[in-house]
């Protein structure tokens, strides 16, 4: 459910409105006047809450929700909770797209939006910092930021509304925070962004539309990030890099990314969105890892791997497509040998 700190509902929704909204299909004899209390995901939705299913990897999910309402398509009724009201739509995606846009409206205009404090290094009245923090030049702090002691936040950051950091956290120059809980002890290098919005939009015949993205970015404890890297926030989700993790520079994390503790991931990585890393992983330089998939504790992933599907405990992989360690080096000798006499 979005975090109210980040995100102001700006209007509510009876039902009936959205039939109108999004040409749903619903059970006879449901009451059109209630309320849609909010959007969640199937695991977060509570009883007055809205949620939509759109892929076969959440059936589980599906089948445990305990929101009022779910989008989805016919096929899928069966694996409802009597409980919860289908709304049948063809793409329930991007149903749930109009219907957020329609709650949380003008989301991405409001992030610039915000009153700016006037000068070149000013913190927001309504900021709260703690003791013996250094804040160097042409910082910009704005209205309800949270920062704990013996922080120190470098030249020319913007930390926007409502972000919290933890204490003995260090913030390098020109970085961009919003939409995000950080933890203490942690190391943020220069030119990090974090909680910019998640490339996140459906795809169809009517043309592109964007996904609200309505989580954040929460960074535990003893995470270091490095220079440049970006960590989108969410879709309804967060995003959540485990305590001791260390992040390379120019690494690319996607919406809804999990990774656990003490991970370590190199330089020039992207992960897409909603991919989940287990404990202790190492992604080595410029791996590229698909969205939707499950990374088990303790992997290995080699340098230039392309993963594509799920990986167990204690696996080594590398390759593109990655496969297990031993099996690479076999592909990589044949491919050698056949290099060097192509008729065998």
């Amino acid at each position: 459910m979005p975090d109210p700190r980040f995100y102001v509902k700006k209007t509510n929704i009876n039902l009936e409105q959205l039939i109108d909204l999004i040409a749903c299909q619903v059970p006879e004899h449901i009451d059109l006047t209630q309320h849609i209390n909010d959007v969640a995901t199937l695991e977060g939705a509570g009883a007055q809450d809205i949620s939509f299913f759109h892929n076969t990897k959440y059936i589980e999910a599906l089948k445990l929700t305990q929101a009022k309402m779910v989008l989805c398509r016919s096929q899928d009724i069966e694996h409802m909770p009597a409980h919860c009201v289908p709304l049948i739509v063809d793409n329930p995606y991007r149903a749930y797209a109009k219907l957020a846009e329609t709650l949380y409206s003008n989301v991405e205009q409001d992030m610039f939006m915000d009153s700016q404090p006037e000068g070149s290094a000013l913190c927001h009245p309504a900021a709260k910092i703690g003791q013996n923090v250094i804040i160097e030049p042409g910082v910009i702090i704005m209205a309800d930021v949270i920062i704990g002691d013996n922080c120190k936040i470098g030249a020319y950051c913007v930390i926007r509304n409502g972000v919290t950091i933890g204490n003995h956290t260090l913030i390098g120059a020109q970085c961009v925070i919003s939409h995000s809980l950080i933890g203490s002890h942690v190391k943020i290098y220069p030119g990090v962004k974090l909680g910019q919005a998640g490339f996140g939009f459906v795809m169809d015949e009517k043309g592109h539309i964007s996904v609200p993205q309505l989580g954040r970015v929460v960074i535990q404890d003893q995470v270091e990030i490095g220079a440049n890297t970006t960590i989108d926030r969410g879709t309804l989700e967060d995003t959540v890099i485990g305590t001791g993790t260390r992040i390379d520079n120019l690494v690319q994390i996607g919406h809804g990314v999990k990774i656990g503790e003490h991970c370590v991931i190199v330089a020039l990585v992207g992960i897409s969105g909603s991919t989940e890393i287990g404990n202790h992983v190492i992604a080595a330089g410029q791996v590229g890892i698909a969205g939707h998939l499950k990374i088990g504790n303790n992997v290995v992933i080699a340098a230039k791997s392309g993963v594509v599907r799920d990986i167990a405990d204690r696996e080594t992989v590398g390759g593109i497509p990655a496969v297990p360690i031993k099996q690479w080096h076999r592909q990589s000798v044949m491919m050698a040998r056949l290099a060097k006499n192509p008729k065998g």
